[in-house]
């Protein structure tokens, strides 16, 4: 796909494939979600990066998320195995929604998680909130935040912004807490934490490499290859590589490389 997070899990694919002896076509960057899915359905590629909660919903037609990792994965795997496609193993790194905040002010106002959140307002705490507008208002958003985790924002301290801008905001003590992305590259460069999602509210999106079947069948040693790429890929490790790339401008296959050599996933790169 071509953002910056698939751009560097489809080198990871490559570097790591090449380096086991495959002969690889480097696709990635091709499009948008369905248009690697549609490629991935008719034969023109043979493997791209998913992430569960998108094959889920947009792909199986299913309208309840799962907000459970395993149980999504299990689900999707299962349900696109009768479309000739097979599920490699997940990565642990999770891209979902996130309610973010600075290191320091968590630690200064002894917030963790969701639940200390609205523990701090529920105590008459002050906070103030940075978000989309689609976010905001959606019931798998921050009005089911609000619901599950029994808090609420006063309305004049909810501030609307593009959801790109709400890092900014964050960073330039806009709001208290901001929406995002949970493994962009900016969290860490920021000095940003996710917030605990400790009653599991939003849906999860953990990627994993789907593979044509009859591939496998005549491959069967690509699963070999890339299950410890993407079981080493934890939410820390993904922010840092986004990064690398989004904030520090460096090259998404050097950054490909560099983590699996340090992984020990491969002897070198081409």
């Amino acid at each position: 796909k071509e953002f910056t997070e698939q751009i560097i899990l489809g080198q990871l694919a490559v570097l790591a494939l090449q380096d086991a002896g495959y002969e690889v076509d480097d696709q990635t960057n091709l499009g948008g979600t369905s248009v690697n899915r549609e490629a991935l359905l008719a034969g023109e590629i043979d493997l791209y990066w998913e992430y569960t909660g998108t094959a889920w919903m947009a792909f199986l037609g299913h309208e309840e998320p799962i907000t459970d990792p395993q149980e999504c994965y299990d689900k999707v795997k299962a349900e696109d195995a009768g479309n000739g496609l097979v599920w490699l193993d997940m990565a642990p790194f999770n891209n979902t929604y996130t309610l973010m905040m600075k290191q320091e002010k968590g630690q200064e106002l002894g917030i963790k998680s969701i639940s200390d959140l609205a523990a701090y307002i529920n105590g008459g705490g002050d906070a103030s909130l940075c978000t989309d507008q689609e976010f905001y208002a959606r019931p798998d958003g921050f009005k089911g935040v609000e619901e599950l985790y029994g808090f609420q924002f006063d309305e004049d301290q909810v501030i609307m912004m593009d959801p790109g801008l709400t890092y900014k905001a964050l960073q330039d003590d806009q709001c208290t807490t901001a929406m995002g992305f949970a493994t962009d590259g900016r969290i860490p460069a920021f000095g940003f934490f996710n917030l605990e999602d400790d009653k599991q509210f939003f849906p999860v999106y953990n990627p994993a490499p789907v593979v044509r079947k009859e591939i496998m069948d005549q491959y069967p040693g690509v699963a070999t290859v890339l299950n410890p790429v993407a079981q080493a890929l934890t939410t820390e490790k993904m922010m840092e590589l986004n990064k690398r790339v989004d904030i520090d401008e460096e090259d998404p296959v050097d950054v490909a490389c560099d983590f699996l050599m340090s992984e020990g996933l491969v002897d070198s790169c081409p």
